[in-house]
């Protein structure tokens, strides 16, 4: 007898092959039957009209706090998701000295946007070394499965104390203790590594993260210690140091790209890098697959991470950053509850006057807000041009014509009124879209160039971070609503199930899931694929000691399975704790 039966739904196996109909048959936590199956089963699900997909494998998320005090993982639970991998841009919590763990605090802090508070509340310490801190996760029951890499912002504060700063080289000696507690940490089941190379990552502090400026015998001398092993990825994410030099100039890229390539060639193991287009090199990920290729072609294994849509942030009262966040007369209320602080913005003397004003610095010494955030508040006539209303049923891909510099000239209106009464809408709730990075032409035409290219991945969900800003752990259903669906010119669902489920398994290692197959693990999504859709964001306080963050639902997964266990019922989580921690190798 069967413990699960998914009844005459159409299988999208994940291995690109044309979608069919069939059953799928469940014992345990494997698929035992695909096809015509007979035979009793203890329950049954009617799939009829749905499609039965793989569970989605998210190989680029920040749960390394989260996942000590948080059984659910959610949001990426909630979209399908059934093994998320952590330690991510080189930032996490282990391995760590007892007398660091408020320097790693203030690390994610900067670089992640979790709330400190919450994770100095929230997180149970309880190690020092990788194989401790995996061991203290393994022991917790969780949703989902999870994976962890070795971040090397945590290992090199671990090995060099007070030297770990960014400008300060690591020695032969620091190199080869890094090294060797890395090797130890594959041994004890560590999927990879994982380096952040990025000028906006700060920390709590504002200071550069410690790795970030790493030198090539560094990364390449740590990498060795894949050496030997035949599992275990690496992961970088670099801008490249683009805004130093001419808009549009190559600049050091030639230099940087050749420093992550060194690094998977000393460690022979596939290396994927964050690729997104920015508007002051509008071309660089052209560049990085590009250089992907030629590596590619030369023996190495080098995969590209792309998002699901543009890198954004959402702006709004209740949001890490919103256009007034700046303003004198604001920053007199902003301590207010919420709805005082609409209540006050509301008086016609109060908008007023705050129209008149100019934003003063937010960022600095002492906050981990770029320099950027600055460059756009006092700026805000040019940001109009795209910032969006996210709207009731979220665009992700909205024209020109609905950004606020053109309602304005709609309305003849100054610009930044229109931006304050927005601000004001659904009692301050309201949320704005303001498209970073792969939005320069206006549209997503070139996320789909990079979704389509044969190196791509999906990525760059930032699951469990950026809590106040983004939830863009939405990004596997935003693929199938958005990209395999709505869109005219858009990719094919068998390709996207593919790309989220088997190639992203497939890549960290996983042999045994991402597909719908006769002994794969039966991690299973029942999706009413017509009536599949995102919901309007929201703040939610439940993160500890009182911290918010933003929570996107959807609607339309009928089901989610993870390891034969029904985890998720129409989008409500059921309790259900199958999750474990994925030792790599093992």
């Amino acid at each position: 007898m069967y413990d699960w039966l998914i009844r005459g739904g159409t299988i999208v196996d994940g291995t690109g092959r044309e979608r069919f109909t069939g059953d799928v048959a469940v014992e345990g936590d494997r698929i035992v039957a695909v096809g015509k199956v007979d035979g009793p089963s203890k329950q049954v699900l009617d799939a009829d009209g749905a499609i039965v997909t793989p569970g989605w494998t998210d190989i680029h998320t920040h749960y390394d706090g989260q996942v000590s005090w948080d059984e659910e993982l959610a949001p990426s639970s909630i979209h399908g998701v059934t093994t998320v991998v952590m330690g991510s841009c080189g930032v996490g919590f282990a391995p760590v000295h007892d007398h660091d763990h408020q320097r790693l605090i203030e690390l994610m802090e900067g670089v992640e946007d979790i709330p400190g508070s919450a994770l100095a509340e929230g997180i149970r310490w309880g190690w020092r070394g990788f194989d401790e801190y995996m061991a203290t996760l393994d022991a917790m029951p969780h949703a989902i499965d999870f994976l962890c890499m070795v971040p090397h912002d945590a290992l090199r504060m671990y090995v060099m104390g007070d030297r770990a700063i960014a400008d300060e080289a690591a020695t032969d000696d620091d190199i080869a203790a890094m090294r060797a507690h890395l090797r130890a940490a594959l041994e004890a089941g560590a999927v990879g590594f994982s380096t952040g190379r990025s000028d906006n990552h700060r920390t709590a502090r504002g200071a550069a993260t410690p790795a970030s400026e790493s030198t090539t015998r560094e990364l390449a001398g740590i990498a060795e210690a894949f050496l030997g092993l035949d599992y275990g990825v690496l992961q970088a994410v670099s801008d490249f140091d683009m805004n130093q030099f001419p808009k549009g100039a190559r600049g050091r890229f030639d230099e940087e790209l050749e420093l992550l390539f060194a690094m998977t060639r000393a460690a022979r193991r596939p290396l994927s890098i964050s690729t997104m287009q920015r508007d002051h090199s509008p071309d660089q990920w052209r560049w990085i697959l590009e250089g992907a290729t030629r590596a590619n072609a030369e023996g190495l294994d080098v995969r590209c991470q792309v998002a699901a849509r543009a890198i954004g942030v959402m702006l709004g009262l209740q949001a890490t950053f919103h256009p007034f966040m700046g303003f004198p007369s604001y920053k007199a209320i902003s301590h207010l509850p919420l709805a005082e602080r609409v209540a006050r913005m509301k008086d016609p003397e109060l908008k007023a006057r705050m129209l008149q004003e100019k934003s003063e610095p937010v960022s600095g010494d002492g906050t981990p807000i770029p320099p950027l955030a600055d460059h756009f508040l006092q700026n805000l006539d040019l940001v109009a041009m795209r910032l969006f209303r996210l709207g009731e049923d979220p665009n992700y891909e909205p024209s020109v014509t609905t950004c606020f510099a053109a309602e304005a000239m709609r309305k003849k209106e100054p610009v930044l009124s229109v931006i304050y009464d927005a601000l004001l809408e659904q009692g301050g709730e309201a949320l704005l879209y303001f498209p970073l990075y792969n939005y320069t032409g206006m549209n997503l035409d070139n996320v789909g160039e990079m979704l389509a290219h044969p190196l791509a991945l999906p990525g760059l969900s930032d699951g469990g971070a950026h809590v106040g800003t983004v939830c863009d752990a939405s990004f596997p259903t935003f693929l199938l609503t958005h990209w395999a669906r709505d869109r005219a010119k858009g990719l094919p669902l068998e390709k996207i199930v593919k790309m989220q489920a088997h190639d992203t398994a497939r890549f960290i290692g996983l042999k045994d899931r991402g597909a719908i197959a006769v002994g794969q693990r039966a991690d299973l999504n029942v999706i009413d694929f017509g009536h599949l859709r995102l919901l309007h964001p929201g703040m939610q306080r439940d993160l500890p000691g009182g911290g918010q963050r933003l929570m996107q639902r959807a609607e339309g997964y009928v089901a989610t399975f993870a390891g034969g266990a029904l985890i998720a019922d129409r989008g409500a989580l059921t309790g259900a704790r199958p999750g474990r921690l994925v030792r790599a190798g093992r």
